[in-house]
């Protein structure tokens, strides 16, 4: 294919792409909000009396856990989009 081609290709796709990188972004979101505010704050009573390292998995969400399922999001993030990139061929050379 030449490289026209593809830049049309893309350009056609572009409602997908975008679509498929909003869907993207918005289920890490929800996860984030979730593990985030949801199990640090507002689900810390229920998960008081689960222990990890010493202390309750509430506070564990809320102190760290959080912070490193964001990482993990980072990582997958960064992965399925350049996964998605090179599906509707606009990756970085």
């Amino acid at each position: 294919m030449t490289d026209q081609s593809i830049r049309t290709k893309a350009a056609e796709d572009g409602t997908g792409y975008w679509s498929a990188n909003i869907r993207i972004i918005t289920i890490s979101l929800i996860i984030w909000a979730l593990v985030s505010f949801g199990f640090g704050i507002l689900l810390r009573p229920v998960l008081a009396g689960i222990k990890v390292g010493g202390t309750d998995l509430g506070f564990w969400f809320a102190q760290q856990g959080s912070i490193l399922v964001f990482l993990g999001l980072i990582f997958f993030y960064a992965w399925r989009m350049n996964k998605l990139d090179r599906e509707y061929g606009v990756e970085e050379d």
